[in-house]
């Protein structure tokens, strides 16, 4: 992934591209969608840390489904999936994945005009990953629909072809009679 630091501004920050561009930076990690405490920093223009910090100090504001920590598995598939090959400085400490509704606490506890736009930014992008998972949810189920339709139509179409090539073969020639033959 190429990296966006320096792709977002604080005046375009909520222009399509830069929806576009944060919403590469959410993930699904235990059938959630989430955003990693280090992206999140960046787009706040803090240090993780910090905004790690600031997350301590309001630990009531983020409960296990707002907030959770990767285990190193779920880390290194991140990393891969990332392309990103060689450990981060800051490795010794598992990053904290943030979902839609924590991301949402986070503009409570980060009271900076900054991080009311990227917040908002951050909102249109998990609308905009929703829907395209919705599309792609009602795709499946069509198709699905379709598969069914169609299994019991092919003992059908498979009659159909027989019948077919049986048309297509040519006529057998009349079979002339062994004997005499009246005129």
């Amino acid at each position: 992934m190429e990296p966006f630091h320096h792709r977002l501004v604080l005046e375009g920050m909520t222009s399509p591209e830069s929806v576009d561009v944060i919403g590469r930076l959410i993930f699904m990690i235990r059938n959630r969608k989430a955003m990693l405490d280090s992206d999140l920093a960046v787009l706040y223009g803090v240090r993780a840390k910090q905004l790690n910090r600031a997350v301590k100090r309001n630990k009531a504001r983020f409960p296990g489904d707002f907030l959770f920590q990767l285990n190193p598995q779920e880390y290194d598939a991140l990393r891969l999936l990332r392309g990103v090959t060689g450990k981060g400085r800051h490795s010794k400490y598992l990053p904290f994945a943030f979902t839609e509704q924590g991301v949402a606490m986070l503009s409570s506890i980060l009271r900076s005009h900054k991080a009311a736009m990227v917040n908002v930014a951050i909102m249109r992008a998990f609308v905009r990953f929703r829907e395209i998972l919705s599309r792609n949810k009602d795709l499946a189920l069509k198709l699905g629909e379709l598969e069914r339709r169609l299994e019991g139509h092919d003992h059908q179409i498979q009659t159909l072809f027989e019948s077919i090539r049986q048309l297509m073969q040519p006529p057998e020639a009349p079979r002339r009679r062994i004997g005499f033959q009246p005129p």
